[in-house]
């Protein structure tokens, strides 16, 4: 509305060249459909507001009776005997479980009230500030007057039954839920703020672990190039730390995903389901990656100068896994307590794969898994060390826990992989759907073969002089490279949905994108297609000898963290804009109340001249401009859509 006012602004003639009878009905031609665009907004508005009242009054009844039923049932159900002298509760007693259920179904359907308070104060802003700009613009009143005689008697701002509603939905959460306990009930309400900044303590802690972290790291670097002890302890040392320090790129990575997931208006909190009022963010997952990584480096230099310290070396790897073992399973409701319980619980949905329904979660968890292959075979690796070497001052030889290996580190290799293609037969149990289910499920199993050949290929490597003589060497070439492309087509087509052949100027992108330029999506495609056959080159240095296997580990494994860092970026951004599939979340909840920054940061937006947007296609300024003076030519006003009546301001 605001680019309709500029437009007409910069058409109107020239008052100096032309009589003011002109120039008045150039105005007046405008204001005519203007304030017809105006209207049919108001009815969209209207409509919404009557139909979401209409809706949340019902569930309001529905709640309402069903705790009702229950609590009659509690009361006429019969009572166990008791001590005379221990005093009769007068509460019905409903059982744990289903008060817990009626807390959850209360504290979203509260939400959802929240959700359409906002929506009445937002559009009502909205109209204000709008009509006020149309009056500064072409000095009159009369969209002062406009709004006086329609928006301030319109139901949807009349109209105070949402207020009520939510004064009833918190006197029986109150009442009959919390015993009558206020403030425990509105904190189980609590809603936060929509514009919530984070806590300077919470930034603080931030910036003094990383800087610790940055600190630190400089020193194990220095201390290793001096260490006086033997090069082949400090390799198998590396492996023992390689896996944490995996974990810890990946939750500092996941923290930056967050951060642009969250600046770019991609709702991971509703794709995810998590609970909107405590969840983790970035400067969340950020610190837990800092501080880990100060006890990795901790646990490194003490490694190094274990014999000052009069410590066997080699407890330090293993007490370092001990601690972030213990952080993850810590039943006391203590260091993200939340976080952890929704972590493990996906974890076991992701191990029975297929005897649960695969949510988004589900199997976003398990491809973040499939990056992290080399922090999996580390991890069995060290258990493998450990229950082999009885010396912990000195490495002995740990061939069977690496190359000899030929049973177990495959196994392991495989599980992530196996995961994903027991989670697509789930979901194609579910649908029906042979595409993209089965197909999905093709992908992860060219990862059994690839691991297959390679596990041949050692086993028999000793039994040919020349290794390329080895017939599974180019049976694993081939999987390999199947494997490789299956996998970056799928990356590229199916989970980011670029290529569309609709993309418009978004040449081999897609129709809508997100994120604020093009370049990001190029350089992602180059990313994952460089990352995504890096074993090639991989292959040929180790082979040349230019680097060895475990060096070139080294070097792959972390990017290719980076990979799937850069993959979840435009993974999300795909599902947020098309959260319409069967299995994907479709909560209507995620949004916060009004406060007064929030109120203030709104208005201020309303002032800037690009004013508040919905997402549209990604177009030039000179194209959207040309387009907007289109829809004023051909009247597309009354072309409108309103069979759908939506939120003017989102």
């Amino acid at each position: 509305m605001k680019a309709m006012l500029y437009v007409a602004v910069e058409e109107a003639p020239c008052s100096e060249s032309v009589d003011p009878e002109i120039l008045n009905r150039h105005y007046h031609s405008f204001d005519e459909h203007f304030f017809h665009y105006c209207d049919k907004e108001l009815k969209k508005i209207n409509t919404f507001y009557a139909e979401k009242l209409a809706e949340a009054t019902r569930k309001f009844a529905t709640l309402n009776t069903e705790l009702k039923t229950s609590l009659a049932e509690a009361r006429h159900r019969p009572k166990s005997h008791h001590n005379s002298d221990q005093p009769v509760t007068k509460k019905p007693a409903i059982p744990p479980r289903k008060i817990q259920e009626f807390k959850t179904a209360f504290s979203e359907f509260y939400l959802s009230l929240i959700l359409l308070q906002n929506y009445q104060s937002l559009n009502h802003t909205g109209f204000r500030k709008i009509l006020k700009k149309h009056d500064k613009l072409f000095s009159v009143d009369m969209g002062a007057k406009w709004h006086a005689e329609c928006v301030e008697i319109s139901h949807f701002y009349t109209n105070k039954d949402i207020d009520k509603l939510i004064t009833h939905t918190e006197n029986t959460f109150i009442s009959s839920l919390e015993s009558g306990d206020r403030q425990k009930a509105m904190k189980r309400l609590r809603v936060p703020p929509l514009g919530e900044q984070r806590s300077p303590w919470t930034t603080f802690k931030v910036g003094l672990f990383s800087g610790s972290f940055i600190v630190l790291l400089i020193a194990v670097v220095l201390s290793a190039i001096f260490h006086e002890g033997t090069s082949e302890n400090l390799k198998i040392a590396f492996r023992l730390y390689r896996g944490p320090l995996l974990i810890i790129e990946f939750l500092f990575l996941m923290g930056v995903n967050v951060y642009g997931w969250r600046s770019s208006g991609v709702n991971h909190v509703l794709i995810f389901e998590l609970d909107p009022r405590n969840h983790l963010s970035e400067q969340d997952l950020m610190e837990l990656a800092a501080i880990f990584g100060v006890v990795w480096t901790l646990s490194i230099l003490s490694f190094l100068y274990s014999s000052s310290l009069s410590i066997p070396p080699y407890v330090n790897p293993l007490s370092l896994t001990v601690i972030m073992l213990l952080f993850l399973v810590n039943p006391l409701k203590v260091f993200r307590y939340d976080a952890r319980y929704w972590f493990l619980k996906i974890c076991v949905r992701m191990i029975g794969a297929p005897f649960f329904h695969v949510n988004f979660a589900d199997f976003w968890l398990a491809d973040q898994l499939n990056s992290l292959v080399a922090a999996l075979l580390d991890f069995q690796f060290l258990l493998c060390f450990y229950f082999s070497n009885g010396n912990w001052l000195e490495a002995g030889d740990l061939g069977q826990c690496q190359e000899k290996n030929f049973i177990i580190r495959p196994i392991v290799n495989c599980i992530p992989a196996w995961i994903r293609f027991a989670q697509c037969l789930r979901r194609y149990r579910d649908s029906k759907e042979a595409f993209p289910h089965l197909v999905n499920a093709g992908k992860y199993s060219s990862t059994f073969f690839s691991v297959i050949f390679a596990t041949l290929r050692a086993f028999y490597n000793d039994q040919y002089e020349d290794p390329m003589d080895n017939p599974f060497l180019y049976l694993w070439i081939a999987a390999s490279f199947i494997s490789s492309c299956y996998a970056y087509t799928w990356d590229i087509k199916m989970d980011w949905g670029l290529f569309d052949k609709s993309a418009g100027e978004n040449r081999f992108l897609r129709e809508e994108i997100v994120y604020s330029s093009t370049f990001f999506y190029y350089f992602a495609i180059m990313i994952d297609l460089v990352l995504r056959f890096a074993w090639g080159l991989s292959f040929y240095l180790t082979e040349n000898k230019f680097v060895s296997g475990d060096l070139m580990t080294s070097i792959l494994a972390p990017l290719e963290v980076f990979r799937r860092f850069v993959w979840n970026f435009f993974r999300l951004e795909n599902e947020h804009l098309n959260n319409c599939g069967k299995f994907r979340a479709v909560r209507d909840i995620s949004v916060a109340p009004i406060d007064q920054c929030d109120q203030t940061q709104i208005i201020r937006m309303m002032d800037e001249e690009d004013g508040v947007l919905n997402r549209k296609k990604h177009k030039s300024g000179k194209k959207a401009k040309d387009e907007m003076k289109l829809l004023l030519q051909e009247e597309i006003i009354s072309n409108l859509d309103s069979s759908s009546p939506t939120s003017t301001i989102h």
